[in-house]
């Protein structure tokens, strides 16, 4: 453990990323101190831009200088990379592709619909919304019972992939009138335990920041 706590380990983020948060809920939840660098996605450091040319996106995680790109992934590598810290995958080869396939679909449903609710101007149920409300009531059903996704095991890969995503859930209510208690209060009730971590309240953003930064994005689309 301690060797590999020695090795040197940077993560490259934006703070209101939730992609980089996920990867700060993991390097925290495993307790492997690392270097923090801010971006500015409005003005990429040339590191960002050499460390990951194919699409000069955060997150990057590197560790000894070599490059891991992609949240996910970063994930899955630091469950690898470092055994004998607390795992976030199962050990069981089918739950780890179950919470593979989780975790996969918050970034291709909760993400990609949350995208498009951006660019919603009106008032009345759009597509979007309907299917927002139905990405949250599946998620609950996985949740089930059940404290965390982790399930017997705790706070786990799922949970810190879509524990970023819960500090929208005011705005999704506010903008957008997805109120998450109403249709997922399970869902609601996870996020709220979640925030007593302390590996999670470090590394999130509050509701707050999130309305704003939604609200000066919609301004800057010309939305609102």
């Amino acid at each position: 453990m301690a060797g590999e706590k020695n090795v040197g380990l940077v993560l490259l983020s934006s703070s209101m990323s939730p992609f980089g948060q996920r990867c700060s809920i993991a390097l925290a939840e495993k307790g492997l101190p690392h270097e923090y660098v801010e971006e500015d996605l409005a003005a990429k450091s040339d590191l960002l831009l050499r460390s990951n040319p194919i699409y000069k996106q955060i997150p990057v995680l590197l560790h000894d200088g070599r490059t891991v790109i992609e949240s996910l992934i970063i994930l899955q590598y630091l469950d690898e990379a470092f055994p004998s810290t607390r795992p976030l995958l199962p050990a069981d080869p089918y739950e780890r592709a179950r919470a593979r396939f989780w975790a996969d679909y918050v970034d291709k449903k909760l993400y990609g619909c949350a995208s498009r609710l951006y660019m919603v101007k009106e008032e009345p149920q759009t597509p979007a919304k309907v299917e927002m409300a139905e990405v949250l009531k599946t998620l609950e059903g996985e949740l089930g019972g059940k404290e965390f996704f982790g399930g017997e095991q705790g706070f786990g890969f799922v949970d810190a992939a879509l524990m970023p995503f819960a500090t929208w859930f005011e705005s999704f209510d506010r903008y957008w009138g997805v109120g998450v208690a109403e249709v997922a209060p399970k869902l609601a009730a996870w996020g709220a335990r979640c925030m007593e971590k302390e590996s999670v309240s470090k590394s999130v953003c509050s509701p707050k920041e999130v309305y704003d930064f939604i609200g000066q994005t919609r301004k800057n689309l010309g939305i609102e």
